[in-house]
Order: C-alpha cells, then sequence, then structure tokens
C-alpha cells in the first residue's frame, strides 16, 4: 500500500494489518523533510504548546496558533495527510462555534482533518462535525488539555472503571464518526482491547505494541530535548549534541577569524 492520501487509506491500513506512522510537527522545515520519507501522515499537534512555545500544558494554546503553524507545516507537506490539533476551549462551548473554528482551520491550513480530545461528553461535537464534511481523529487516555482535571500527566485507564469507561467512550467515538482514534499513555492491554473492538484504526504513544499505528513528536524522536526522557519515547538521533557543536564550531570560527574566509565573500 502507498502512503496514506485519504481517510479510506486509514481503513485499508487497518484491514490489512498495515501499521500506521505518524510524525508530529510544527513547522516548514521539518515537514519538507518528513514529506521526502515513507512517513504516512503528520500530526499538527496542540503540543506546539510545550514544544515550540516553553508552555508546561497545552492549555494556552490559540486557536490562531494551530492555524498558523498548520499553515505552514501544508505548505512544507504539500501531498501529506495533515491533521490538526482543535485547542483548548476551541469546540467546548457550542456546536456553533466548533463549525466555526474547524471551518477556519480546513479552509486556511488546507489541513485534511481535525483531532479533538475526549470521550463520550464528546461524541455530539464529533458527529456535528463529521455531518459538516470534516473528517476527526479522536484522541483518549491521557488528554493533555484535560491535564489540570487528570491531576497530572499520567497513564490513564490502570483502574477498572476507566478502563470500562474508555473502552465505551472509544466505541462512541467510533460511532458518532471519527475515523481514527489516538490513545496515549494507557496500558498495553487495554490499547490492544480497544483496537480489537473497533473497526477505525488506532494510532498510539504510550499505548504499547498492539495499537494499528504509532506517533511520536519529530523534536522527541530527533532528541532535541536532552531532558524529555518518558518511557514510551524512542530517540533515533540525538540532535542536542549535534547542534550545540555546531554552534560552538560556528562561535569559535567567528572570534578566532577563521568565518568568513574567502570562499564565503563576493567579489
Amino acid at each position: 500500500m502507498a502512503r496514506i492520501r485519504t481517510i479510506n487509506d486509514f481503513k485499508t491500513a487497518r484491514e490489512e494489518k498495515r501499521p500506521i506512522s505518524m510524525v508530529t510537527c510544527y513547522d516548514f522545515a521539518y515537514a519538507r523533510l518528513i514529506e521526502q520519507t515513507e512517513i504516512d501522515t503528520i500530526l499538527v499537534g496542540d503540543s506546539l504548546g510545550n514544544v515550540v512555545a516553553g508552555y508546561s500544558t497545552t492549555v494556552p494554546v490559540t486557536l490562531d496558533q494551530m492555524i498558523y503553524h498548520a499553515e505552514i507545516v501544508r505548505r512544507g507537506a504539500p501531498s501529506m495527510f495533515v491533521i490538526a490539533d482543535l485547542p483548548f476551549m476551541s469546540y467546548h462551548v457550542s456546536v456553533g462555534d466548533t463549525m466555526r473554528n474547524c471551518g477556519r482551520i480546513m479552509k486556511e491550513t488546507g489541513a485534511n482533518a481535525v483531532k479533538l480530545e475526549g470521550g463520550r461528553d464528546f461524541a455530539k461535537t464529533v458527529e456535528s462535525i463529521t455531518k459538516a464534511s470534516i473528517p476527526v481523529v479522536g484522541h483518549l487516555g491521557l488528554t493533555p488539555q484535560s491535564v489540570h482535571k487528570l491531576g497530572g500527566f499520567s497513564v490513564q485507564g490502570r483502574e477498572e472503571d476507566k478502563r470500562r469507561i474508555m473502552i465505551e467512550d472509544a466505541k462512541m467515538l467510533e460511532d458518532a464518526g471519527a475515523f481514527c482514534l489516538v490513545l496515549e499513555m494507557v496500558p498495553e492491554a487495554l490499547a490492544r482491547e480497544i483496537t480489537e473492538s473497533l473497526s477505525i484504526p488506532t494510532i498510539g504513544i504510550g499505548a504499547g505494541r498492539f495499537t494499528s499505528g504509532q506517533v511520536l513528536v519529530i523534536n522527541d524522536l530527533l532528541g532535541m530535548d536532552e531532558r524529555f526522557k518518558p518511557k514510551f519515547l524512542k530517540k533515533y538521533a540525538n540532535l542536542a549534541d549535534t547542534v550545540k557543536t555546531a554552534l560552538t564550531s560556528y562561535h569559535d570560527d567567528v572570534v578566532g577569524g577563521r568565518f568568513p574566509a574567502e570562499e564565503h565573500t563576493f567579489k
């Protein structure tokens, strides 16, 4: 199967049991590089609040910020399937507000779909968005916009009652029209049970080996932040050291009069 282009390709990948690769990205430069690989799809996450803006949570991220980042990601990866997060309070107030906000994202960014967090409380919202012909990805488990309600960033669904609720919520989101579901920081056995109970694919982050696909933030998998070491993260590079070494070499060359050299000057 070729790279994912439409929501139908998500379904096909699920049916064929072909794992889906998703990367979270926020800018043109990384999006352009991702498009030159075989990565299936890009998520423009509101985690930009943490990764790009330096907030401690995603709560401060605005709709305009999401639109800005999704639009430049689309410009960097014009042929890829791009999903944009709906930020905190952009889909919580009313159906009318939600439709306007989703419409802005789709029209102003060129994204292919939106993603929102939450279970049964947002099933009607998912249904309304999909009826407006906007594809929706759901998100269960650790839902970062609800970090204050959850009491911190921790694994969700270990208790039997919460496990049962999450399984029910996953089915409600599928029935409401979600074409895909992100599962974040949930026990592997629960993620497997949810995946096997649905006909739509699941994308895991800290959800074990048995989801339909995986997602990581590009800055994390490239090792851009030495301090960020969650259990679920595999670092495929250590660019923090590479960048610091390059910057130190540049500084030394400037101070030592070695840059610019003759080959860097115009006649």
